[in-house]
Formats: structure tokens, C-alpha cells, sequence
């Protein structure tokens, strides 16, 4: 499935989604201080991060913010679970993590809060992919292709004849998920046989020391990489395009623009006052810290929609 990506009234287009029993995850208290546990995917972790930092610099010490990077679906696990408050995610939760949270009884709100230009990289010394189709990508990271494509010039005899190696997000990886499904067609259905981390920063590194490396994740880390990275233009059908906030804003970096979720516990929100203040204090900065860590911005419209949506919410 490819994402089309529409800048106008996304939210209208994103349901509200919660279980039927409520139970809030238990808010911890250290020192005093009032704890609140997000943890997923690390494509939305900069941005989370940035925020966090940020509001406990506004509460005065008063609230502590942990942010972990377990993917989109280990953080789905967790907040499933009752273990998390929020859940940073990197795709939109699946039937099956929808179903555990609602045995769970764990009611939550999806808020966008961010546009993504999954990016693919190369290392700085490739000089004759600067572009890739497709076709391309999928001959490299389709499932049959575990132990038969291994040098560049099997994708393409245009290519030279050097070792191929892969750097990719794990199986609990929205990223992952989402690239599945744009690039080979179903979720899933990746080779095994690559270098896989849930740390986009352990994928940086990889790509970046290794000759012949190729690997994929979301658009920040590139930014803040791009001296020993080169990104790779992607043809979807109407010319290679490079991503950037522009051709993700006009739609025409395809297939691998994506938007970007938390997932708030909204019960955990209507008893804790810091939590529901954190989630109203996201909203509202967003468009800054989004721009600050290289994602791209939604719509005022759609902040201001999602901000409507959470305070119905957790009334």
C-alpha cells in the first residue's frame, strides 16, 4: 500500500481510536516528581525528545520525562501493556496491538504530530547510485533476494560490480513496517539476511564505514548525518525526486513520505495533570521542535484539530 500523501484535513481522515474498558497506567512518583513514560519508535524520538526536555525546563523540575527507543511496535508492547503513557509511532497501530490494548482495557487517542521523508542512504563514497527506482529497491530487499543479490551490479549491470550491503530498522520498527509495504508491497516480507538495529543512530554508523553500504530510516537522522551520508533521489514513477520538507510538502517525494503518531493513554491523561499538560504543551510547540529536529510540520489546522480531539478526550 502507498501512502498518498494529503496536506489538507488529515486529521479528518485519522479516527479517533480507543478500547471499551479503561484502566490508566499507574503514574510514577520519585522524589516528588511526577514520571511520565513514553517509549517507541526512534523515527519520532527527536522530536519527543526535544519536547520533553522542554517541558521539564517549564515545570521547574517538577515532572520527569523518560523517552525510550524500543520501535514502534515494542513501544506499542509496552504502552499495550500499561507499562507507558504514550507511544511514539512511526505508523499507524495495527488490528493486532489494537486488539491487546483493548484486552487490556487501555483506552488511547492517535495525534499526528509530523510529516516524515523516510530516507535512503548510501556511503559517502558511492558515486554511481544517486538515484534509485522503485524496482530498484525492492530487487535489493525483497525476501528472495536473501543470499542471491549481494554485488550492486546484480540490481543494476549499470552498477559496479562491488559487495552490497545492507543496514536496515528491525522487526519492531514502524520504519520497517512502512518501507515493507511502500517498496516490496506487503509488511513483512524484507530479506533477513541485512544488518538490523531499532537505533537509527547504530545504522548511521554502519553506512557510514562501510564501502558498498546502503541502508534506511527517517529523514532527521540523515540531517543530522548528512557530512558523512549521501542521500539517495527516489523515482516512484515520475523521475528521481531527493527528500526534503519541499517534495514532502507538495507530494512528490514518493512512496516514502509518511506522517508520524503519538498514541496518549487517554485515561492516564483525564487523573494526571502533568501528563495531559505535557501532551497539550507537545501540540502546541510542535511546528517548532518538528522544524528544529529536520521533520516537517502539518497544517496549523491539523495541530489545532488534534488539540480539540485530545481535550474532548480526556474530559
Amino acid at each position: 500500500m502507498q501512502f498518498k500523501l494529503n496536506r489538507v484535513g488529515i486529521m479528518g481522515a485519522i479516527a479517533t481510536v480507543a478500547a471499551t474498558l479503561a484502566v490508566a497506567v499507574p503514574v510514577v512518583h520519585s522524589e516528588d516528581r511526577t514520571v511520565i513514560k513514553i517509549d517507541g519508535s526512534s523515527t519520532v524520538y527527536p522530536i519527543t525528545e526535544a519536547v520533553a526536555e522542554e517541558f521539564q525546563k517549564e515545570t521547574r523540575g517538577n515532572v520527569r520525562v523518560t523517552v525510550g527507543i524500543s520501535g514502534t511496535g515494542g513501544g506499542f508492547k509496552k504502552f499495550c501493556n500499561g507499562e507507558t503513557h504514550i507511544s511514539d509511532a512511526s505508523r499507524p497501530i495495527k488490528d493486532s496491538e489494537k486488539e491487546k490494548c483493548a484486552k487490556e482495557g487501555i483506552k488511547y487517542i492517535e495525534l499526528p504530530v509530523a510529516y516524515d521523508a523516510l530516507t535512503v542512504v548510501v556511503n559517502k563514497d558511492n558515486d554511481w547510485a544517486d538515484s534509485m527506482t522503485v524496482e530498484d529497491l525492492k530487487k535489493m530487499w525483497d525476501s528472495t533476494a536473501k543470499g542471491k543479490i549481494k554485488k550492486w551490479n546484480q540490481v543494476n549491470p549499470d552498477w559496479p560490480n562491488k559487495n552490497l550491503k545492507l543496514y536496515g530498522p528491525g522487526s519492531d520498527s514502524g520504519t520497517f513496517d512502512y518501507f515493507n509495504e511502500a517498496i516490496i508491497g506487503k509488511e513483512g516480507s524484507s530479506r533477513p539476511d541485512y544488518t538490523a538495529s531499532e537505533d537509527d543512530n547504530v545504522l548511521v554508523q554502519g553506512v557510514s564505514q562501510t564501502k558498498g553500504a546502503i541502508g534506511y530510516f527517517g529523514f532527521a537522522y540523515y540531517e543530522a548525518n548528512k557530512n558523512k551520508l549521501k542521500a539517495v533521489k527516489i523515482d516512484g514513477g515520475d523521475g528521481p525526486v531527493a527528500p526534503s520538507s519541499t517534495t514532502v510538502n507538495d507530494g512528490s517525494y514518493t512512496p516514502l513520505s509518511r506522517p508520524v503518531f503519538i498514541y496518549v493513554n487517554t485515561e492516564a491523561a483525564k487523573e494526571v495533570g502533568p501528563l495531559k499538560q505535557f501532551v497539550e504543551f507537545y501540540l502546541k510547540n510542535a511546528p517548532e521542535y518538528v522544524d528544529e529536529v529536520k521533520y516537517v510540520p502539518l497544517p496549523e489546522a491539523d495541530y489545532e484539530d488534534g488539540m480539540k480531539r485530545f481535550d474532548d478526550a480526556t474530559k
